[in-house]
């Protein structure tokens, strides 16, 4: 019977940012790969030697500095891939001498199958990947929320990246998103389904308009998110 991936959830703070880090590791190769590392490489590096795991490629949900800040330097020293996907690449400019686009279609690391899932909203070419029952969603969905929209036909794009998520996972699913704000991460969908307002919207224009509000409480939303 093949094994789940474990995943080793990483806190990351910068002054009054703070970002969750994702380590996921194949219980059979111990083929590892990260999720949107930031700020701390000794952390990093701390989880990656007690999990005896070799580091095979680096995930990027999308541009935003803090889920990027520390890819290039690891994907540097284990000499492994970063990727991200061709839409986030080409909106953003980002570029590394060992970043890949990649489409939406997933491969293999070690026994674990990684399979990115297209999210526009937050950004162009945001990107939640799939590991197993585990999925990572950036600053696409939170526990509390989804991500900010730059515009109206982002959020229009957003309000369509959740439907494709809620059409797709099941109950047990576990989120892991780039950002906490009172709840902890690895909830299951059901859970989040039941509690997150922005996934109870069935009309794209009330989202939009919700999501768009001028007068909200940003006061626990972090700059990039």
């Amino acid at each position: 019977m093949t094994q789940s991936p474990s995943v080793v959830v990483m806190r990351m703070a910068y002054g009054w940012l703070v970002n969750y880090n994702y380590l996921v590791i194949d219980p059979l190769t111990r083929s590892a790969v990260l999720v949107d590392p930031a700020w701390h490489e000794d952390i990093i590096e701390n989880a990656l030697a007690e999990s005896q795991a070799s580091l095979c490629g680096i995930l990027l949900t999308h541009s935003d500095p803090d889920h990027t800040h520390l890819a290039s330097p690891l994907a540097a020293r284990h000499t492994c891939p970063i990727w991200m996907s061709k839409a986030e690449i080409q909106a953003s400019g980002f570029s590394d001498a060992r970043l890949v686009g990649i489409d939406p279609v997933p491969w293999e690391v070690g026994a674990m199958r990684v399979e990115p899932i297209p999210t526009p909203g937050h950004s162009a070419g945001s990107t939640c990947f799939q590991i197993g029952d585990n999925l990572f969603t950036g600053d696409t969905l939170f526990a509390e929320g989804c991500g900010l929209c730059p515009d109206l036909e982002a959020a229009r794009a957003m309000f369509r990246s959740l439907e494709r998520l809620k059409a797709r996972l099941g109950p047990a699913m576990r989120i892991f998103p780039g950002h906490s704000y009172g709840k902890p991460v690895g909830r299951e969908f059901a859970q989040v389904l039941k509690e997150n307002i922005y996934l109870q919207f069935d009309d794209v224009e009330k989202f939009v308009a919700f999501r768009m509000r001028k007068v909200q409480d940003r006061s626990r939303f972090f700059a990039f998110s």
